[in-house]
């Protein structure tokens, strides 16, 4: 992680939980003005004034129930006492597994979902060609790619189609302290698996990083059959779909028809004008005349987004009544 960071010119902030106490996380204690401000440890300062670098959480597992819960605000929203950490600050941890650690602990569940979890492998070779020659210098690639709107909104309604079908797979508790110390799905991992894989279509992963990536998240199990689904969906571009809306066919398969049409919401919601947004309703209509319950879901989020003095589409009219019986529109509302 260290090598990585001199790679990319970041600075490389390396906590230890077991040598730290919660304060170091939650924030120390300091009275300012007569008011009592969680100000952050140094290593925080310096991320801050550095804007972009790493956070390298080390020793994962030998940190103790009180300082595990402490880092689940910084692992997750970069929050250090009453401090928000750049943007442009990673974080990354690295841990044995609790037998092999110091006096170690299973990860808490809140903390393992909070991370995607990469086994990492021992390769001999690897040891003996960098202690003869040195170690090479790591290369990260792709990370200069981020991904585009089209990338994320295509990635979050493939998600969403696939937990529309298996509803029960966005929360599954562990059932042993082991697994909750993985990744397990929640609706939090499941919104970590999208973000991946939005980042993983941008820097052109392979399908082996990709895998590594949701499995991490979501653990195993859920990452199987998501994949399996998302093998069969073959989903259409939803810039296509936009351009010629009279034309659109809804696939028969309903997890399919709701990912598309999610994908299409998004894309002209995130574009912001009326054009788009009208050609968005006359899909939603073509929709609503095979899958009028499929089409209703998405046309509520389509009505929400109504562009600043937009004309109200036919579609929304048609499907007014709709919306209203299925308590996805107030009685009350005008459209």
């Amino acid at each position: 992680v260290v090598a990585l960071g001199e790679a990319l010119g970041w600075p490389v902030e390396t906590v230890i939980g077991s040598i730290r106490e919660p304060s170091d996380f939650a924030g120390l204690p300091v009275v300012v003005e007569g008011s009592v401000h969680l100000s952050p440890p140094g290593w925080a300062r310096r991320l801050c004034e550095a804007e972009e670098g790493l956070l390298f959480l080390d020793e994962l597992t030998t940190a103790p129930p009180a300082v595990q819960a402490a880092m689940l605000r910084v692992v997750l929203e970069r929050v250090v006492g009453d401090t928000r950490l750049p943007p442009g600050i990673r974080v990354v941890a690295a841990a044995n597994p609790p037998e092999q650690a110091a006096d170690g602990w299973e990860l808490a569940a809140p903390l393992a979902n909070r991370l995607v979890h990469l086994d990492w492998p021992v390769d001999g070779r690897h040891i003996a060609n960098g202690l003869a020659v040195g170690f090479p210098q790591p290369v990260l690639t792709g990370i200069e790619n981020p991904p585009d709107t089209t990338q994320t909104i295509a990635a979050r309604a493939a998600v969403g189609a696939f937990l529309e079908v298996r509803p029960p797979l966005a929360l599954q508790l562990p059932r042993s302290a082991a697994d909750a110390g993985r990744g397990w799905p929640s609706p939090r991992s499941w919104e970590a698996v999208a973000r991946l894989l939005a980042a993983c279509e941008a820097a052109r992963a392979s399908e082996a990083a990709r895998t590594a990536l949701v499995e991490g998240a979501v653990g195993d199990g859920a990452a199987l059959e998501f994949f399996a689904w998302l093998e069969h969906l073959d989903l259409p571009d939803p810039e296509d779909v936009l351009a010629d809306p009279d034309s659109f066919v809804l696939p028969e398969r309903s997890d399919r028809g709701f990912a598309v049409l999610t994908a299409v919401a998004s894309v002209a919601i995130a574009d912001g004008g009326e054009e788009r947004w009208q050609q968005a309703w006359r899909v939603v209509a073509r929709a609503a005349e095979g899958a009028p319950d499929v089409a209703t879901l998405v046309a509520r989020t389509l009505a929400s987004h109504r562009p600043a003095g937009a004309e109200v589409p036919e579609a929304l009219m048609e499907l007014a009544p709709v919306l209203r019986a299925s308590g996805l529109l107030r009685s009350d509302a005008r459209c």
